[in-house]
């Protein structure tokens, strides 16, 4: 096995959303940055749906995402079964669009290559060891050396496994399937793209996005909570409960199927050891939830920013070893991980559908508040509705 002889300041694993955005921030920096990716780019990843405060982690990074990407005016819930709906619209500072992950994922890494990350695709890290003088990297193909490691993998976690510290969130979705289509020239259609609004409509066993992409494309997924009838696998399943909506049903119609049936699962959970001596985990690897409100692409490259941030301060310190120096960006994450996993527990486990949210019109300051939520806008004071919500329960429910 190779031995890379150079010293990097930081190793990061992963170049999805969260990796790419810590080695741009940290090349911007100043410091050196391995990135070590076990696939090759562009490839298919769901997750299509961006909230507005993305858009100032974009600009940092010196993205235009506006480029190819359909603008998204905001988020519709629709409950067919009792004729209720509700809109939040997602106009304010900060746009925000629904973008095709293989491409916008393909131009994040281009862009940290340009501010000067070396980037290894197609090799695995197998191995991390994170000591007191340094971190030693093993690849399929090369050892590596560095001051900090940056675990990135996703929802492989690498340094949650290795610690054993991933723990599964209960009552939330067990899964997700999902198809891509061509949608038929209609007036709905033409609508759905002119607006541009991600649509989330209730289902007696979970729920059904749509979520409209370039080009007459719509993504679309079934993310099952409760248990499946029996009889039902996979694709029967998705069809059944795709057919029970008669509005899903109304856009497909004509429509060209442009996927198989792809499923994700391994749903929400918690990652208890996100940071320690010379690491931290960012994006999926500190944590994931269910996908209801659209919030892990914001927390990829939220969490990124702030491990990019203390980790810069820390560097220029030498005391980067210390298992301490992520301690007041972690606690950022905490609060805006909590918030978003109290408001999709509610979406599950209570009312708040029918007596919130279809009833936000009511309520000039509730609304705020919970579209200030949907945006992604979880770091801020005054919202009166989320500090309610983290009063109310501060310990999320794990095993």
């Amino acid at each position: 096995m190779k031995l890379d002889v150079k010293n990097y300041d930081v190793i990061i694993a992963g170049a999805g959303p969260a990796g790419t955005t810590a080695a741009t921030l940290l090349a911007q920096y100043g410091h050196s940055v391995l990135l070590l990716e076990r696939d090759l780019l562009p490839r298919f990843h769901i997750g299509e749906s961006m909230l507005p405060m993305i858009e100032p982690v974009m600009n940092r990074l010196g993205i235009d995402w506006s480029q190819g990407n359909l603008r998204k005016g905001g988020a519709e819930f629709i409950d067919e079964a009792t004729g209720r709906s509700t809109f939040f619209s997602f106009e304010g500072i900060y746009r925000t669009f629904q973008i095709e992950r293989s491409v916008f994922d393909k131009k994040l890494l281009d862009n940290a290559i340009k501010h000067g990350v070396v980037a290894h695709q197609q090799e695995q890290v197998i191995s991390v060891q994170c000591m007191a003088l340094e971190v030693q990297v093993g690849t399929d193909k090369a050892q590596y050396r560095g001051r900090y490691f940056i675990d990135a993998t996703g929802r492989n976690a690498l340094m949650g496994k290795k610690l054993s510290s991933i723990n599964k969130i209960n009552h939330l979705g067990k899964f997700a399937l999902y198809k891509h289509y061509k949608l038929a020239s209609s007036p709905d259609a033409e609508k759905l793209f002119a607006q541009g609004n991600v649509q989330i409509f209730l289902s007696e066993i979970g729920w059904i996005w749509g979520i409209p992409l370039m080009d007459g494309r719509l993504s679309v997924g079934l993310v099952v909570q409760k248990t499946a009838p029996v009889g039902l696998k996979q694709e029967a399943l998705f069809e059944h409960y795709i057919n029970a909506s008669p509005r899903m049903n109304s856009l497909l119609a004509g429509a060209e199927v442009l996927s198989e049936l792809r499923m994700e699962a391994d749903f929400s959970y918690l990652n208890k050891q996100r940071f320690g001596q010379r690491f931290a985990c960012c994006g999926d690897a500190a944590g994931f939830l269910d996908p209801v409100f659209s919030s892990g692409f914001l927390f990829a490259v939220k969490t990124a920013e702030l491990v990019a941030d203390q980790l810069h301060e820390a560097l220029l310190a030498s005391n980067e070893a210390d298992p301490e120096i992520q301690i007041s960006g972690d606690e950022s994450y905490q609060v805006g991980f909590k918030t978003m996993y109290l408001m999709i527990e509610r979406f599950y486990c209570s009312g708040i559908m029918q007596n919130l949210f279809f009833e936000q019109d009511r309520h000039v300051r509730i609304r705020k508040d919970i579209a200030a939520i949907l945006a992604g806008d979880l770091w801020r004071e005054d919202n009166v509705f989320q500090q309610g919500l983290l009063r109310g329960r501060s310990k999320i429910i794990a095993s």
